[in-house]
């Protein structure tokens, strides 16, 4: 496995000029400021100047992901309404390791702006976008295909987490046993063809602006073929329940994958909470965590509506 080495501002600043000088045809000596974005992040992404983003690999596989999603890109563009990076250059900043210079879009995450009513319809225009990206054509570029996951399974082990987040005072364990064994089998996968899914639909990933505009959409390395409700499930975490609920709806999307996605997101955030919990740390939990937890909680008109041990079939 290639060993990366430890980037450095002079390292990054070195590598920008190249890139650019290969792009442009001249070197110039001096370069724009970079520096790393987010003072706890790992320094394999940096700002450079206020226009550009570059990310460093720091393995093969994750050289691979990085490639493989700078063809995605131009795949999924002309389908969806809101923006995904350019890529300005990319090369290698050390052997077998890939470094993509990307354009910077404006705005902040979702964990910084709110969604608004209009924003929500930029996210119903995402998922009918990603609905009608060619699926073969993204196969053909290495995107993997993927089961839906198992939502009994999830729920079995959320079971169990949320009892451990009861003995710690942080979730009240009687919230997980509405998803029943009956409504869970009736909230598997539907059987339509798969679709492309962003799979990582985290508030950082969401470029929103101050008026709650979706602007954008980062981290397309993860895509899989799949089951949509992942999407669906992670603009819950991300925006809320009742926001990624209205967005799928208006998607066009019914009440079987908006309500396995909800679950999927309420399974997940329980497990991803009692990891940290169970992380033997002796610092506070992660703050966002909890947040994410509250988000996928939210009560929706949808959930109110439908009674899943007794409803005809869901579409």
């Amino acid at each position: 496995m290639t060993q990366a080495p430890t980037p450095t501002a002079d390292t990054v600043r070195r590598l920008v000029r190249t890139l650019l000088a290969n792009q442009k045809g001249d070197e110039t000596a001096d370069g724009p400021e970079v520096r790393p974005v987010g003072e706890d992040a790992e320094p394999a992404t940096w700002w450079v100047g206020t226009r550009q983003v570059l990310r460093l690999t720091l393995d093969g596989e994750m050289s691979t992901r990085r490639l493989r999603e700078l063809r995605l890109r131009e795949l999924v563009r002309p389908h969806i309404p809101v923006a995904v990076p350019s890529s300005v250059a990319h090369g290698e900043w050390a052997p077998g390791l890939i470094c993509t210079l990307d354009t910077r879009l404006a705005g902040g995450s979702a964990e910084e702006h709110r969604v608004s009513a209009v924003g929500e319809t930029d996210l119903a225009g995402l998922l009918t976008g990603l609905r009608e990206v060619p699926v073969r054509r993204a196969e053909t570029l290495g995107v993997p295909r993927v089961p839906p996951r198992s939502l009994e399974s999830l729920r079995r082990a959320a079971g169990e987490a949320a009892e451990r987040l009861a003995a710690a005072d942080e979730f009240a364990p009687r919230r997980m046993r509405r998803l029943t064994p009956v409504a869970a089998a009736r909230l598997t996968a539907g059987s339509g063809a798969p679709v492309l899914v962003h799979h990582a639909l985290t508030g950082a990933h969401l470029v929103i602006s101050v008026d709650g505009r979706v602007r954008g959409v980062l981290g397309w390395a993860g895509a899989v073929v799949g089951d949509p409700a992942e999407d669906i499930a992670g603009l819950a975490l991300a925006v809320g329940s009742p926001a990624a609920v209205r967005a799928a709806t208006l998607a066009g999307y019914g009440p079987r994958p908006c309500l396995r996605g909800l679950w999927l997101a309420r399974c997940d955030a329980v497990l991803h909470l009692a990891e940290a919990l169970n992380g033997g740390g002796t610092g506070p939990l992660p703050p966002l965590l909890r947040v994410r937890l509250r988000r996928a909680w939210e009560a929706i008109m949808l959930e109110r509506a439908t009674d899943l041990g007794s409803a005809d079939d869901l579409p």
